[in-house]
């Protein structure tokens, strides 16, 4: 079924101040590390500036989604939440609202696509819930998810397209405004957008003239390609570090794609290399394990596609990498060293 598409945005301020209260005791208030480390291109005066790493990674589930997922979840009625919640996920979310409805007394019910690597599968499946596959890509397992939850009378959590996702997300933006008042530049890493939309709604609410920068890989950015066409875009998945970050927007998008162009001042893209560079940076510099998709915000700034320009706090937004991958990344940096092929 289409939801209606609102003529002006949906989620206002007010709901970010109410999710931070909802989700006290479940989603961590999370630190500001500083950040000395100039980008790679960066000129003098620009690596002076001011960085800090916003840092989701220490979140009960290793990343910013718990927050959107405590929200929604919690504030379902509890009738309806006891039937228990269904979810869509390349992993995060999913393992969020798991570990959310755990915490609430509740089952989850994760889709995922065949895409989704196997140490997020365990990983769902360690938080209590039951993980269905099915097709290529998440839109995929949208539709499943959707006639699963139809079928059972359950409530489904949107990852991204949901005012009381956004709402959550959005209590980083809080945080931020508290912890740094005079922010200058957002940078934050963008799948669906309900991340980056939240958290600039929070903070353009007291400081509008913040720079708000998305970032997206260069394989698959469908919200990068949406923008570009003027409406939701469908695009296929393609291999990438960022795994965290595919997914399409949804035909019947009813919030974040309008959000995002209101509220966000520029969308850029970050190659696999730069990717890479910023996960090993993370880690050697403030060891920090960062996911690919969790790192895009890090590696714009440190490969010059994003220049800092003022006080700047890039958002790393998930640790959940697999090990496998990670070890080949950190190995490759020290073979580099060394000169071996």
């Amino acid at each position: 079924m289409s939801r209606p598409r609102p003529e002006r945005v949906a989620v206002q301020v007010r709901d970010v101040w109410h999710a931070r209260t909802r989700i006290r005791g479940v989603a961590q208030r999370t630190p500001l590390l500083r950040d000395a480390g100039p980008g790679v291109g960066q000129t003098a005066t620009a690596a002076s500036v001011p960085v800090w790493i916003k840092d989701e990674t220490v979140q009960p589930t290793g990343s910013f989604k718990v927050r959107g997922a405590a929200n929604a979840v919690l504030a379902l009625d509890p009738d309806v939440r006891d039937r228990g919640v269904v979810a869509v996920s390349t992993g995060n979310h999913g393992r969020a609202v798991a570990y959310v409805s755990r915490q609430a007394g509740t089952h989850a019910e994760v889709f995922v696509s065949q895409r989704v690597p196997a140490g997020k599968l365990a990983a769902l499946r360690n938080e209590g819930a039951t993980v269905h596959v099915h097709g290529d890509s998440q839109d995929e397992a949208e539709q499943a998810a959707r006639a699963f939850a139809d079928e059972r009378g359950a409530a489904l959590i949107p990852p991204f397209d949901h005012p009381d996702v956004i709402a959550g997300q959005g209590t980083i933006g809080l945080e931020l405004l508290e912890d740094l008042p005079d922010l200058a530049t957002l940078i934050v890493p963008v799948s669906g957008g309900g991340l980056i939309v939240g958290t600039a709604l929070a903070v353009r609410s007291s400081t509008p003239g913040v720079r708000i920068v998305g970032v997206s890989m260069t394989e698959g950015a469908v919200m990068h390609a949406s923008l570009r066409a003027g409406r939701p875009t469908a695009m296929p998945e393609a291999d990438t570090l960022a795994d965290s970050l595919q997914g399409g927007l949804g035909a019947d998008n009813a919030y974040t794609f309008a959000m995002v162009r209101e509220l966000v001042d520029d969308l850029v893209l970050v190659t696999e290399e730069a990717l890479a560079e910023a996960m090993r940076y993370a880690f050697v510099t403030h060891r920090r394990i960062l996911e690919g998709g969790g790192a895009a915000a890090l590696a714009a700034l440190r490969s010059g596609v994003v220049r800092a320009t003022g006080p700047t706090v890039v958002v790393a937004s998930g640790a959940n990498v697999e090990t496998e991958t990670y070890a080949r990344i950190l190995l490759a940096a020290d073979d580099a060293a060394l000169g071996e092929p």
